[in-house]
């Protein structure tokens, strides 16, 4: 079928097409072809997540005996673990599932995808091994074409193994610094495609090829270039000419589009059994450009057609956007300096490990947001899509890492293995707009420069332009955890991120800079690695080890720095959690949390997140409390208020851990205690913009049951994870920080209770793990305490769309 648009661009190279564009928030032009309104691809995507049947095995080769398989559904882990994971199970997994055979896959492509795997993965159709992957953390897809039975059901089966592994690394588990747990802890999905169809990516053996792949070779305010490369397949016995077109989108509205066919191409056509890259270009004018402060994204609508009949449509979220360095190797995002405010962040959640819902990842990244950070470090693996995602939409830029955490062999299957990796992880990364650089290089492990030089390459095949990362020299960014750089500091000669800071030196006690003014503490008080039960004086302590540690890193040239960590972790080799989070296990903040949030700029503001102007009270002003009040806020001026008595208005305090803080914290010297209401008001050029208050706590009288949403409610059909918290309070509302108090959790309705233990209390606060079934119709939660004998309010559990809270 031929178009008569196609004449007007005999002059240009069809192999990038004709392009017309509109402004922004202009009428879109008349498609050159059928939209999906009019049309139903052919291709479909089937998603397989439920349905399974689940059993461990008892040795190696054996099968597990048919009174042992178990339903479940995905995402799934092979265990639910204790909140303290000194154990954690290793071994073989079973996973089997029956496959329907549907008549209109008849002369179809079958592919079959998993999102992820833990660890090395055997798949068998029908009693025959038709795939074997290595490593947990990435998608491999595999070709059921050939192998499906027409007109019958085929058994799917999975063997999995979540044992240590010198291939794919790290360390053993009994030596590992994190958990990597196991299980299809992500989605596994049924790609359906006519025989002429958009690839897979991860099947693509050409460098940098495969599926859709976008790039911005010029980008201003006033205009952009958008370069789309679409790897097309021809399984068919006879050559194809199809057309294809790309429409991008902004908020609904065509910006721009362009069509091309294959007559371009050297035989005129796509020739039968043959596959190539087609490359168009969009221009986009007056694009809206994404930044961490105003995530921009378009939708990119990719249609196949054959004959004027749509084969396949693909949407593609983007963010046009510039990373680059200036001179100073200060980072450029849009042509404008930024320092990015970080944290590294560990995938796990109490329980189930990395068996999360997308629901629950994009909590973590708000939560992440909320805290004040623009940037995540995603250490020391991929991370899941969901989250990545979650990035793009709020606006974190993300260094993307490979699997490593000291180990390193020389073996060529190691090697292979690691730059397969790299290479699998930039396939399924490269169009979110969050990432600025590929961290291929094995975290904190002695790799020899012949092999750092082959990952860095690997990075620019993969991705042209694309920035490389890493812990040694040899990569366009070098990457220094502050405990590193206190035994060994030169002045950086390429762009410089201080990766981690802020634990180690003060776990180790040896790198604080002014760790000899703390000579009186103890050595568990000084540490940042500070469980939430620990209490208000080890807390403030922990904010401000931090306080100091990142006033310290903005004394270096690094455009940026990142925490270690955002949330508490279970670690393989110690038999307690690494506590160093500036939030719980379970996602409560500690003090800390706030210190970052109150660096964040007061102007930024926005509806899917914590964000603007805030103040914060770090103490729980009560007896034994600290007189010395430190109040967290990014205003330019705090009251602090006694009961109805005025204490002081202040700047932010000074000192040598203030140097360079946008927003250091305020300091109250009380003198001495009196019970009561403290409340804390800031004040932006003499206006009142925050304001919070914490009142010395009386009795236990109430149990308050809350959820967290943090910016999407519960998710039905999905697996969906949400915590609910229950509060120890007095008669009048007030928290009462208590510890090891066990509450019991009563459900109502398609929900399930995951924790496998006694829930206690942590200053005052029960946290519980809930897993979502698939309708919320009489979902409710209550809580009570035998001790007190007091029950809490029922929480009905609904799908309405959650307000962001400090």
């Amino acid at each position: 079928m031929k178009f008569s648009f196609f004449f007007l661009c005999i002059a240009l190279s069809l192999l990038q097409g004709c392009s017309k564009t509109t402004e922004p928030q202009q009428q879109s032009a008349q498609p050159l072809v059928k939209a999906e309104a009019e049309q139903q691809a052919v291709s479909q995507r089937i998603t397989l997540n439920k349905d399974w049947l689940f059993a461990k095995a008892t040795g190696a080769d054996a099968m597990p005996p048919s009174a042992d398989w178990q339903p479940v559904s995905l995402p799934h882990t092979p265990q639910i673990e204790p909140m303290l994971v000194n154990n954690q199970w290793q071994g073989i997994a079973w996973y089997q599932k029956t496959l329907s055979w549907q008549a209109d896959w008849q002369d179809k492509v079958v592919l079959l995808r998993f999102e992820a795997a833990m660890n090395v993965a055997e798949v068998f159709l029908n009693g025959e091994q038709i795939g074997h992957h290595l490593g947990g953390y990435l998608p491999f897809t595999l070709d059921l074409t050939e192998k499906l039975v027409p007109g019958r059901d085929n058994l799917l089966q999975v063997k999995l193994d979540n044992r240590d592994n010198p291939v794919t690394g790290p360390k053993p588990l009994a030596l590992l610094d994190f958990n990597t747990y196991g299980g299809l802890y992500r989605d596994v999905n049924l790609l359906v495609k006519d025989a002429l169809h958009i690839s897979d990516e991860m099947l693509a053996n050409e460098t940098a090829g495969g599926g859709i792949f976008v790039t911005y070779p010029q980008v201003s305010a006033e205009q952009a270039t958008l370069n789309i490369q679409t790897h097309l397949v021809n399984r068919y016995r006879e050559s194809q000419q199809p057309v294809l077109q790309q429409q991008l989108y902004y908020q609904g509205q065509l910006v721009a589009e362009v069509s091309s066919d294959t007559t371009h191409l050297p035989a005129g056509h796509l020739i039968a059994g043959g596959a190539e890259h087609i490359q168009q270009q969009l221009i986009v004018n007056a694009p809206k450009l994404w930044h961490p402060d105003s995530p921009h994204l378009y939708q990119l609508r990719t249609s196949l057609y054959l004959d004027g009949k749509l084969l396949q449509q693909q949407y593609t979220r983007l963010g046009i956007r510039s990373f680059a360095f200036n001179a100073q190797h200060q980072l450029l995002i849009n042509g404008e300096v930024t320092f990015l405010r970080g944290v590294n962040r560990h995938q796990e959640y109490p329980h189930v490990g990395y068996a999360t819902s997308a629901a629950a990842d994009y909590r973590d990244a708000v939560k992440i947001k909320s805290a004040g950070f623009d940037y995540v470090r995603l250490s020391h693996y991929p991370h899941s899509p969901a989250f990545m995602a979650a990035a793009d939409e709020l606006g974190l830029v993300l260094i993307d890492a490979i699997l490593g955490w000291q180990y390193y062999s020389a073996e060529p299957e190691f090697e292979q293995q690691i730059v397969q990796t790299c290479r699998d992880m930039i396939r399924r990364d490269r169009n979110h707009a969050s990432v600025l650089a590929w961290e291929c290089s094995l975290n904190e492990s002695d790799m020899p420069d012949n092999f750092i030089a082959t990952l860095h390459n690997t990075v620019k095949q993969e991705y042209p332009g694309a920035y490389s990362a890493g812990w040694q020299h040899g990569f366009d960014m070098y990457l220094q955890a502050r405990q590193h750089r206190q035994m060994h500091y030169e002045t950086p000669t390429q762009p410089y991120n201080v990766s981690e800071y802020g634990d180690w030196e003060y776990y180790a006690q040896n790198a604080g800079l002014q760790q000899d003014s703390w000579a009186d503490l103890k050595e568990e008080e000084r540490t940042s690695r500070q469980l939430l039960r620990h209490g208000e004086a080890r807390l403030l302590q922990q904010a401000l080890n931090l306080q100091e540690a990142h006033n310290d890193n903005l004394t270096t040239p690094a455009f940026a720095d990142g925490y270690w960590v955002m949330f508490d972790y279970n670690r393989g080799y110690a038999d307690d959690l690494e506590a160093s989070g500036i939030m719980s296990l379970y996602r409560l903040p500690k003090y800390s949390y706030y210190f970052f949030q109150s660096q964040r700029s007061a102007t930024q503001t926005s509806d899917n997140y914590a964000s603007g102007p805030m103040v914060h009270i770090a103490s729980e002003w009560r007896q034994g409390s600290s007189t010395k009040v430190r109040v967290f806020s990014n205003a330019d001026e705090v009251e602090l208020w006694l009961n109805d008595t005025m204490i002081a208005r202040q700047k932010p305090a000074t000192g040598p851990f203030a140097t360079h803080l946008p927003h250091p914290p305020f300091e109250f010297d009380l003198k001495q205690f009196t019970p009561g209401t403290l409340s804390a008001k800031a004040f932006i050029n003499n206006q009142p913009v925050a304001q919070h208050s914490v009142t010395t706590p009386g009795d236990v009288a109430a149990l308050r049951v809350t959820l967290d949403s943090s910016g999407m409610a519960p998710q039905t059909g999905v697996n969906d994870l949400v915590f609910v918290y229950a509060e120890l309070t007095d008669s009048q509302g007030n928290l009462v920080p208590l510890n090891d108090k066990q509450i019991k959790f009563s459900l109502a309705g398609d929900i399930q209770l995951v924790n496998p233990e006694l829930v206690l209390t942590e200053q005052g606060k029960a946290a519980v793990l809930v897993r979502i079934g698939d309708t919320l119709q009489g979902a409710a939660i209550s809580a009570y305490s035998d001790e007190y004998s007091i029950v809490s309010n029922e929480l009905a559990l609904m799908a309405d769309k959650a307000a962001k809270t400090e």
